[in-house]
């Protein structure tokens, strides 16, 4: 088998042509099977960021010399090699690599000319031609951001074609990009200790991450997730198991199986197995037969409350001492899930006593003749988690059972239950789970949040589960890296929100678009003289310092609309920066005849003075042309907390301490551009902050834009 190395590091102009290619072969010859390896550096020999080694042994260390041994394959060269290795092998595609400007606007403009009245760079099919020369435009920042821009038609022209007509090539793209992405999330784990000394890991690491489908995943849950992903699969290169608890069918549901599969894969954790604690239903209620057989467990009719009452106390049940016979009856009336088998429970004979209340004979089956989400009605009897759990882990083979700090009084239970049994002990390592201010992580207060429609949703963006926040606009980059740096640690900790949305900032400014908004209410018309008396629109980049993202439409007018809270803070003869256009002189300013609003500014007049130095202006003010574009309709929506303390005790009433207000909207227009955007992206709306889009804008529906924290005020879930 022939191997061709990536450096991901390198210049995807260079590396990207000779992956493309490559992958056509792999794809279009069933001969030939070319495995594909990265490396995290930016060569991986000398100067030499690709390199092939072929099946005889031979070892090619240059693209030239790639390209020549790949040319061998007919599939790549149609029916004229010779101008096919002109471009490949020749070297008119390395010309495409630099990364400066003044370099590549010769080739690229020969490269336009060539392909004039041509839909291919070679002949009349697709040929390694193509395939280099896109990978080399496609991987140079500055080239592929001239195609965008449409700079080059010709170019352009055959750069969609080819994209279009070839849809394997997008996923091969992602591929490269997403071993770049790799090595920002490693970094992103700089600060957290994830050397714990875990036991034992010579002999193979196997962890789980063990979720109730009763409910959706939240961001604590998203802290355990990737932590057994990171242990198993980037520490270790072993196995995680995804095992759904569904032990309790009053509260499962399918729905929330499937979302949590849905955002383990948003979250980018790939488990190498999925199971069910309901698979093992026989074998955990053999396990309770063989404890009840053994005098190691007993059943139980003691109310709830008195049963409390006494392992709080340390009074033993009157049941404690019935006999096997008696307890193996009541179990299989349980089993039955009669009038008689709902009365009772089983409960592990462990110690009326001991100081670790969780060793004091708990619950381990109940009785419930509702039907299971999987199993029907198959079941009435259930094992509860903390019976469940060491058990399965012990058959599934799970090495360290990695679980949050508030379990940790249940180690000895989890232990005694595996010796009671003569079963193999994973080994467990406690880490603190992540709490934040004002924020609910008990998944019975959600719900409740949810049932008395208090919020929209499981996905509301004032929700901390995964598709709440993902909603609110934070990225999955960015969590992971949050999460990660927090790392392993046992210390508990009430996080700010802050942090959190100050990270997933450094991820969206780069790459959200500039859109200008104006608040509806009392929003100023403003004559602009010296401007054009016919509107006009000038393209404009939509990010200054991302050329990628293209370009956009700015209208330009005689009339423009202006935030009020600007309109007020002007003073006569005050020059400003129009943001996009220039400076202009502020010349009259009227107000409100209304006695009890006189500060209300109803009207401006403008001089535009472009000659003016914007450096020297102290306000730069965002604007919309009133005319030469579509206004668009748009609520901006911000939001606060959904309680008001930062920590909530046991003894606090939940319904004491809910937030009077929590959502704000505030009803304003948009530059014609936003038209385009599409239901969540991320923009920014310059001087009023990031926004992701919940409902994209369509005639006679406006636009909804969620504000997006970003770590210095009102940073709240």
């Amino acid at each position: 088998m022939a191997a061709l190395t990536i450096a991901s590091k390198a210049n995807q102009a260079i590396t990207l042509p000779v992956l493309l290619v490559v992958h056509y072969i792999n794809t279009n010859d069933q001969d030939v099977d070319i495995s594909i390896g990265f490396q995290d550096v930016e060569e991986v020999h000398e100067k030499t960021p690709v390199k092939l080694e072929w099946h005889n042994g031979e070892d090619l260390q240059s693209s030239a010399s790639i390209y020549a041994k790949l040319m061998e394959n007919k599939i790549l060269h149609g029916q004229d090699r010779q101008a096919v290795d002109e471009w490949v092998v020749g070297g008119r595609v390395s010309n495409l690599a630099p990364t400066d400007f003044k370099s590549i606007e010769g080739p690229l403009l020969e490269l336009d000319h060539h392909l004039t009245l041509r839909s291919y760079v070679v002949g009349c099919t697709l040929t390694a031609a193509d395939l280099a020369v896109w990978g080399a435009t496609r991987g140079n920042k500055i080239a592929y951001a001239a195609i965008k821009k449409g700079a080059m038609i010709n170019v352009t022209r055959w750069f969609k074609w080819i994209e279009e007509t070839n849809d394997w090539i997008a996923p091969v793209v992602q591929s490269l990009n997403a071993h770049a992405q790799e090595r920002k999330v490693a970094k992103s784990k700089e600060g957290a200790n994830y050397d714990i000394a875990l036991p034992d890991t010579d002999k193979g690491v196997v962890t789980r991450f063990p979720p109730e489908p009763s409910g959706y995943l939240h961001i604590g849950h998203a802290k355990a997730a990737l932590l057994n992903d990171y242990f198993a699969h980037e520490m270790y290169k072993g196995t995680m198991i995804c095992r759904f608890d569904d032990t309790n069918p009053s509260k499962e549901k399918e729905e929330f199986q499937q979302s949590i599969v849905e955002d383990l894969a948003l979250m980018g954790i790939k488990p190498d197995k999925t199971s069910h604690t309901s698979d093992y239903f026989q074998q955990l209620y053999d396990q309770c037969v063989t404890l009840l057989k053994a005098g190691k467990a007993y059943a139980d009719d003691t109310e709830r409350e008195t049963m409390q009452h006494e392992r709080f106390d340390g009074i033993a049940s009157k049941r404690r001492d019935a006999t096997i016979e008696e307890n193996l009856a009541r179990f299989e009336e349980m089993k039955k899930g009669n009038e008689e088998g709902v009365r009772w429970c089983v409960r592990a004979k462990v110690s009326v006593e001991n100081p670790n209340k969780a060793m004091r004979d708990p619950v381990i089956y109940r009785c419930n003749p509702q039907p299971h989400h999987r199993t029907g009605e198959k079941w009435k009897v259930y094992p509860t988690y903390d019976f469940a759990c060491p058990i399965v882990d012990s058959m599934e083979g799970i090495t360290h059972a990695l679980r949050t700090i508030e379990f940790r009084d249940r180690g000895p239970q989890y232990n005694w239950i595996l010796d009671a049994l003569n079963l193999r002990k994973p080994n467990i390592w406690d880490f603190a789970r992540m709490n934040f201010v004002r924020t609910l992580l008990s998944k019975r207060k959600l719900t409740k949040f949810v049932e008395t429609g208090h919020v929209w949703g499981w996905d509301d963006p004032r929700f901390p589960t995964i598709r709440g926040i993902s909603r609110r606009g934070m990225t999955i980059d960015a969590l992971r890296e949050f999460i990660l740096k927090q790392g392993p640690s046992r210390n508990i900790v009430n996080l700010d929100w802050t942090l959190f949305w100050a990270t997933n900032k450094k991820y969206i400014d780069p790459i959200a678009p500039r859109h200008t908004a104006v608040v509806l209410e009392n929003a100023v018309t403003t004559t602009v003289k010296g401007a054009r008396v016919a509107p006009y629109t000038e393209d404009k980049p939509k990010h200054g310092k991302n050329p990628e993202l293209g370009t956009k439409k700015v209208a330009y007018s005689s009339e423009i609309l202006i935030d009020q809270s600007d309109a007020q803070s002007f003073t006569a003869d005050e020059e400003i920066t129009l943001m996009n256009w220039g400076n202009a002189i502020v010349r009259k300013i009227t107000n409100s005849l209304n006695p009890l609003h006189t500060s209300l500014v109803t009207a401006l007049e403008l001089d535009l003075h472009l000659q003016g130095d914007v450096k020297t202006t102290k306000q730069k003010i965002t604007w919309l042309a009133k005319s030469g574009q579509e206004l668009i309709p748009v609520d901006l929506v911000d939001f606060d907390f959904l309680i008001t303390k930062d920590k909530l005790e046991e003894e606090d009433n939940l319904d004491d301490f809910l937030t009077e207000k929590t959502e704000f909207r505030t009803k304003a227009v948009a530059d014609g551009n936003l038209a385009a955007v599409r239901e969540g992206e991320i923009i920014q709306f310059e001087r009023k902050g990031y926004f992701r889009v919940d409902r994209a804008f369509k005639h006679g529906e406006g636009a909804v834009a969620f504000c997006i924290p970003t770590g210095k005020v009102n940073a709240g879930k």
